[in-house]
């Protein structure tokens, strides 16, 4: 069951156990609150992103993806990862987590509102997967990303992550970011499309309102239809979407990691 926000025009926050969100006006922000854990992704967090998103009132034009600390999500939560191997081998914990992080990156992307992701520090794995998954990107000039599956031993299959930058970026680029794992900076990121904007830090919330001012003034039906028609026109780049089975490639590569490995191997499964 899905709570919904309060539907004043300024709502009074909705403090979730990973998350705070609230409205201001059109404006739906949502802000990804473990700093101390570098906002990595959990189960909780994608719950609590589930609450939130399932529970958006219609009236919402824009949402603004954020995070509390110096880093916008460092990836995967490791300890959960390992836990999950532990209480069950096979992957079934993996693949109804994996299918959590479809649901929500999908609820990003064709969103009825306009998503906009604000991104600052450091952005990994599934940290990467979130901001891309939103309409707008706009990052800190001391913003990094990184995808460091392959070098963690993992295929690149989390919220339909590949895909998405397949046709965002263009099949070069994105073959030599995953192969190598390599980090690469808030301006490169801009010349890829993986950004549209860069600004100092203290400029991300100017940044912001200056994309979410005009939108908030389109017609809403408009804005909709439009939003609508611009994921139709990028679906056909991704006719080969296989994204549906990410939860269970991760799963199946997991799971034969961990039948492989040493108990002591099996403490702890790396994932950011």
């Amino acid at each position: 069951m899905t709570a919904a926000l309060p539907p004043s025009a300024d709502s009074t926050p909705l403090v979730l156990k990973t998350l705070h969100a609230y409205r201001q006006g059109a404006v739906l922000h949502i802000e990804l609150n473990t700093p101390e854990q570098g906002n990595a992704v959990t189960d909780a967090m994608l719950d609590d992103l589930l609450t939130v998103l399932d529970g958006q009132e219609p009236e919402v034009r824009v949402v603004v993806l954020s995070s509390a600390g110096p880093d916008f999500c460092l990836g995967g939560d490791r300890t959960e990862l390992a836990r999950h191997l532990a209480e069950d081998p096979a992957g079934g914990g993996i693949r109804t987590s994996g299918t959590k992080a479809r649901r929500v990156c999908e609820a990003l992307t064709t969103n009825p509102a306009v998503t906009i992701a604000k991104v600052q520090g450091k952005a990994i794995g599934a940290g990467f997967a979130l901001a891309l998954a939103c309409d707008l990107r706009v990052g800190a000039d001391n913003a990094t990303f990184r995808l460091p599956e392959l070098a963690l031993g993992l295929p690149t299959a989390w919220g339909g992550l590949l895909p998405r930058l397949l046709s965002e970026v263009g099949a070069a680029r994105v073959r030599e970011l995953v192969l190598t794992s390599r980090a690469f900076t808030a301006h490169e990121a801009l010349s890829l499309s993986v950004l549209q904007s860069v600004v100092p830090p203290h400029d991300l919330d100017t940044a912001v309102t200056a994309w979410a001012k005009p939108i908030i003034r389109r017609p809403v039906a408009a804005l909709r239809v439009t939003k609508a028609l611009l994921h139709a026109h990028t679906a056909p780049a991704r006719l080969a979407d296989a994204s549906a089975l990410d939860s269970e490639l991760m799963a199946s590569v997991l799971a034969q990691a961990h039948y492989t490995q040493s108990p002591r191997q099996r403490r702890t499964v790396p994932l950011d």
